[in-house]
């Protein structure tokens, strides 16, 4: 266990950042996942509806860029 304050405090926004970046990639995941069922019905807007969702994934810090990027190769 941390002694000093401020380790504590990190301890704490620790855990904060950790539920809310597991609450992002698993909402990623799911809208992932919708758009890959709709590719059936119209692959063009699924393509770009899933690359826009990647690229603010990428933005906001949830994956790396190279991993955006492999996901949309494969995707398409």
């Amino acid at each position: 266990m941390p002694q000093l304050k401020s380790a504590k405090r990190r301890v704490k926004i620790g855990l904060r950042n950790e539920t809310r970046n597991r609450a992002q990639r698993s909402a990623l995941r799911t809208s992932l996942k919708r758009v890959a069922q709709e590719k059936t019905a119209e692959p063009e807007a699924a393509v770009r509806k899933q690359q826009s969702i990647l690229d603010r994934a990428v933005k906001a810090g949830l994956i790396h860029r190279n991993k955006a990027a492999r996901l949309k190769s494969r995707f398409r």
